[in-house]
């Protein structure tokens, strides 16, 4: 399916992947309000978030590949830095994977490496957050403008717990792009990727921000966009000052 999308700025193209509940103008703004002077910023709405419809999110990361090289497609876009977070690193990882022509470079964060030992227990808690979201009634109002119905239902993903696609994040080796991981220091468990990640492949660079964590990017924004910015600099023809 083509992924609404909204295009700031002109240049080469950087494509910021929001992360779960979020769509292309909620999250990354301190992003694209950055880049977008001297780099095409490209924000779409992945698969059943925001204006982007569907109840099909049965093969969420697969199919969210697929929306996203169809819609660069539809925009004539080549290729393009790749930026995500959370389920839009995980969408990104599966777009570089799959159709790596379409991924100039690729920067990850939000992401966890290998299954963690208490997967069981991290996950029955993230399971009773979102229930515990679904019985506040102005978040749900918020959640049905934002997407309309059917927002649920990726809650409903989540909720199981072998949704989360170890066999893909556990193995970056075949990556030819360049590739930045960027982690916040408080996650213990996606800080391992520093680890795993940095001695796998010549293509992978990492950078650990203090005083973050999952959400790193909004957590701290500023050093975000310098690491960013330095690592795009290198691989494309315009930065940002």
């Amino acid at each position: 399916m083509l992924l609404h999308t909204v295009i700031l700025g002109d240049g080469e193209p950087i494509v910021f992947l929001h992360t779960g509940l979020q769509t292309g103008m909620t999250d990354f703004e301190k992003q694209w309000e950055y880049f977008q002077s001297r780099y095409k910023v490209v924000l779409p709405d992945l698969r059943g978030h925001g204006k982007s419809t569907s109840r099909n999110l049965s093969n969420y990361y697969e199919d969210g590949a697929i929306d996203l090289k169809e819609t660069l497609d539809h925009l004539g876009v080549e290729s393009a830095h790749i930026v995500g977070c959370s389920i839009g690193s995980l969408v990104g990882l599966f777009l570089a994977k799959r159709f790596p022509e379409k991924v100039k470079t690729l920067t990850l964060s939000g992401m966890m490496p290998d299954k963690p030992a208490d997967w069981t227990e991290i996950h029955k808690n993230m399971v009773e957050q979102q229930n515990t979201l679904l019985e506040n009634e102005q978040i749900r109002a918020y959640f049905d403008q934002l997407h309309g119905e059917g927002w649920e239902e990726f809650l409903g993903l989540a909720s199981q717990e072998d949704s989360y696609p170890f066999e893909e994040t556990s193995d970056l080796s075949g990556l030819k792009m360049p590739t930045l991981f960027i982690v916040g220091e408080e996650n213990v468990n996606e800080t391992k990727g520093a680890i795993t990640y940095g001695g796998l492949n010549k293509h992978i660079h990492i950078s650990v921000i203090p005083f973050a964590g999952h959400l790193v990017h909004s957590q701290q924004p500023e050093v975000y966009n310098q690491v960013l910015n330095g690592f795009l600099e290198k691989y494309s023809v315009v930065g940002v000052d």
